[in-house]
């Protein structure tokens, strides 16, 4: 858990086992590693067009839903055309 508290305050991605990629500023925690993610968008891959991001606003994300969670370098995410990018979205973990 002490991991989690220093991504709080900070840009980050997350990927859930439903394969989504989740991008917001973590806003806190729980004991259950429940995140929560403030000004957060769903960022939906495709091979015919770029990347969509659809906001989510204050989004909250179950800890047993979450596969990986990692800080995002602001200005290099920013300096990145979504929309030129393309890709397979992420199929869903199977267990």
């Amino acid at each position: 858990m002490a991991g989690l508290q220093s991504y709080v305050d900070h840009r980050v991605l997350l990927i859930l086992q439903d394969g989504r990629a989740i991008v917001g500023v973590m806003a806190g925690y729980d004991q259950k590693s429940n995140v929560v993610l403030s000004d957060s968008k769903e960022r939906v891959y495709s091979m015919d067009e770029g990347v969509e991001e659809i906001p989510l606003g204050l989004y909250l994300v179950k800890g047993d839903q979450i596969v990986l969670i990692g800080e995002l370098d602001e200005a290099a995410d920013k300096a990145v055309d979504l929309s030129t990018i393309r890709a397979e979205p992420l199929p869903p973990i199977r267990y």
